[in-house]
């Protein structure tokens, strides 16, 4: 028998639920409205694990804008929970009156919540956003099967309990895919791939479960893409995968021309993690949704070597000229030092020659009926990216600190 956990929310749930309960019909907010069809009001209770990654803050920042009359729910670790104030204080008065927070664990039982907590949650949650994961490819296997594949598990365990339901969404990836070639469909999962990394591992299983579970809950996968910053503000959580070419090209000699690892003639699939919140926040809205899985990708992706020249440019350096082989770039990669400005170095090479495609045919028809625009093109927002690493390499050099990253991105 499962032990449920006496732990405290920040508030008591019960408490909460009164508060945040409706008692009038919610008018809708001119200045929030949603593009063309996909304005509505509704009495959504949202939960959302992970709070306050980046992921989960920007899923719960769309929902709010979006969806004027939804109430959420961020589910946050003891130890970030004035973070997560901090990040809730960014919002509008009126949007941080419809957001609280619950203060728990998403891989304990029972999310780190009471009995109480837990029941209370599930009479009024409609729907669930799972954004707890562990991506830092530095990451143990202890931590990533706890996170990713443990929270996966937990996530489930409340949408079974949950007597109101919509839909549970799942934050995946495409690399999933691990080591597969060509194209990718949707609704593919196990093909025979290997694993490449022990996160693409955990997080194929954590998938396998809730596909396993889509019988029973009504369950919706999206799997972005290589997820880069916002496209407003260039915010990312960490400097992994490209970011250590955006990193070697803003620190590099202004007249120097950095070889490209491998030929640089595959897609380099990137999405900003706005987009990829703003779809996901649609797709889990949609009746359609349950029992299916979208890919969240740049329909038109560029080639790396283009990727780079964007970058170089954005940053006021030069073009990337030549290449190196593939195995000696893994083995340069490899140099001391590199791995305390950015983690798994050796990462980005295998996503730079790793030729495949992912089909987004349920995912290009859903939003498009939604009236979600499409992932923008990189060159509309490289500017923001490179700044923002630029200025965060300012910083580091006057503070002498190490490269971001979020070691246990829980809630």
């Amino acid at each position: 028998m499962r032990r449920r956990q006496e732990r405290r929310a920040v508030r008591p749930v019960e408490e909460l639920l009164r508060r945040l309960r409706p008692h009038a019909p919610r008018p809708s907010c001119s200045s929030d409205r949603l593009e063309s069809r996909n304005a509505l009001v509704t009495d959504d209770v949202v939960f959302i694990t992970g709070f306050p990654s980046l992921l989960a803050r920007a899923v719960c920042a769309e929902i709010v804008r979006s969806d004027p009359g939804a109430r959420l729910f961020a589910l946050t670790q003891s130890k970030a929970v004035e973070e997560a104030r901090g990040c809730i204080d960014a919002l509008t008065a009126e949007q941080r009156k419809r957001v609280q927070l619950i203060e728990g664990d998403a891989a304990a039982i029972d999310l780190g919540l009471s009995g109480v907590e837990f029941k209370s949650l599930s009479r009024e949650v409609t729907r669930i956003h799972h954004c707890a994961q562990v991506t830092y490819l530095s990451a143990d296997r202890d931590t990533a099967e706890r996170v990713n594949v443990g929270g996966a598990r937990e996530a489930i365990e409340l949408a079974a309990s949950c007597e109101k339901l919509d839909c549970l969404v799942f934050h995946s990836t495409v690399h999933v895919a691990g080591d597969r070639r060509g194209v990718v469909l949707e609704e593919e999962l196990n093909a025979g791939q290997s694993f490449r990394s022990v996160i693409e591992e955990t997080k194929g299983r954590a998938e396998k479960l809730m596909r396993s579970a889509m019988d029973r809950i009504p369950i919706a996968v999206v799997r972005p893409s290589t997820v880069v910053g916002d496209s407003r503000t260039g915010e990312v959580e960490r400097f992994d995968g490209p970011y250590l070419f955006f990193l070697l090209v803003v620190t590099s000699p202004p007249d120097f021309a950095l070889p490209l690892p491998g030929r640089g003639d595959e897609p380099l699939n990137l999405v900003p993690i706005d987009w990829v919140a703003r779809a996901a926040a649609a797709i889990g809205r949609d009746r359609r949704a349950p029992g299916r899985t979208f890919h969240l990708v740049d329909s038109q992706p560029l080639a790396a070597r283009r990727v780079f020249e964007l970058v170089a440019r954005a940053g006021g350096r030069r073009a990337a000229r030549g290449s190196i082989p593939t195995n000696l770039a893994k083995a340069l990669l490899r140099a001391p030092g590199l791995d305390r400005i950015v983690r798994s170095p050796r990462a980005l090479v295998e996503t730079l020659t790793t030729p495949v495609t992912y089909d987004a045919r349920n995912a290009d028809e859903l939003l498009a009926s939604l009236g979600v625009a499409t992932c923008p093109p990189l060159e509309t927002y490289v500017d923001k990216l490179v700044e923002y690493v630029q200025e965060h390499t300012r910083q580091r050099r006057a503070i002498k600190k190490p490269a971001i990253e979020v070691e246990d991105p829980l809630g």
